[in-house]
C-alpha cells in the first residue's frame, strides 16, 4: 500500500515566548537561529562574520566608517558580510598580498555549518541603546562576556543588501567592498600584532 502524503504543510517551529532575543531574530529579521540556550545565529545562510581583535576592529572601523552591523564578544569584533565572504577569506588574503602573513593576523572568518553567540537586541537590558559606533568608553561592561552589538541591523529593512560583498561597487547602504574592508581589517591586525610586540621585555639569556 503506497503511503498517503500529507498536503498540510507543517507548522513553524513554535517560538518560546519566554525567549524574547531568539523571537527578535527569527521574527523581526528572519535569521535562523540554533536549538537550544543560549541563542546562537547560524551562519553561511544570510550573512557570514569576519572576526578580528576589537582593537583592530576599533581602528579598523574609523578608517571604514558607516556600513554594517558590527557586535563584539570580550575582546573579538565580530563584521557581518555577505554569505560566502568566509571562503573567499584565504584567496583574497592572498591577492592583497597578506597571504604570508595570514597565520599571524588573527583575522578569521564564520560561514557555512557554523553559529555565533546572538548578541542581545538594541534595547536589550546590557545591550547598547544607540545605534552609531561606541568609544571604547561606551562599551558596556558586560560585554566582556555576552555578546553586545556596537552597531545593530536596523529594523524594517532588509540586513543583507548592506552587507560588504566581493563585487566593485560593495553593497548598498554605504557598505564597503568586501575587498577594501579584508585590506583595512588585515592592515590594523598586522599594526595590533607589531605593536604588541613590541611592548615584550626583551629576553635575555
Amino acid at each position: 500500500m503506497v503511503p498517503t502524503v500529507p498536503t498540510v504543510p507543517l507548522p513553524r517551529r513554535p517560538l518560546n515566548s519566554s525567549d524574547p532575543v531568539r523571537r527578535w531574530y527569527e521574527n523581526e529579521l528572519g535569521w535562523a537561529t540554533v536549538p537550544g540556550p543560549p541563542v546562537h545565529l547560524v551562519t553561511g545562510l544570510r550573512f557570514d562574520v569576519l572576526e578580528a581583535p576589537a582593537e583592530a576592529g576599533f581602528a579598523a572601523l574609523r578608517h571604514l566608517g558607516p556600513g554594517s552591523p558590527v557586535a563584539l564578544r570580550g575582546d573579538r569584533m565580530r563584521l557581518l558580510v555577505a554569505a560566502g565572504s568566509a571562503d573567499e577569506l584565504p584567496g583574497l588574503l592572498d591577492w592583497l598580498e597578506w597571504g604570508a602573513l595570514a597565520p599571524d593576523l588573527d583575522l578569521t572568518a564564520i560561514g557555512a555549518d557554523r553559529s555565533i553567540e546572538a548578541p542581545l537586541p538594541p534595547g536589550t537590558a546590557g545591550a547598547l541603546r544607540s545605534s552609531g559606533m561606541p568609544s571604547r568608553s561606551r562599551v558596556p561592561e558586560n560585554s566582556q562576556g555576552a555578546a553586545v552589538w556596537l552597531r545593530p541591523p536596523e529594523m524594517g529593512r532588509e540586513v543583507e543588501p548592506s552587507l560588504p560583498t566581493l563585487s566593485a561597487v560593495g553593497g548598498g547602504g554605504g557598505a564597503p567592498d568586501l575587498v577594501r574592508l579584508v585590506d583595512t581589517m588585515a592592515t590594523q591586525c598586522h599594526r595590533v600584532r607589531l605593536r604588541r610586540a613590541c611592548a615584550q621585555p626583551l629576553a635575555f639569556s
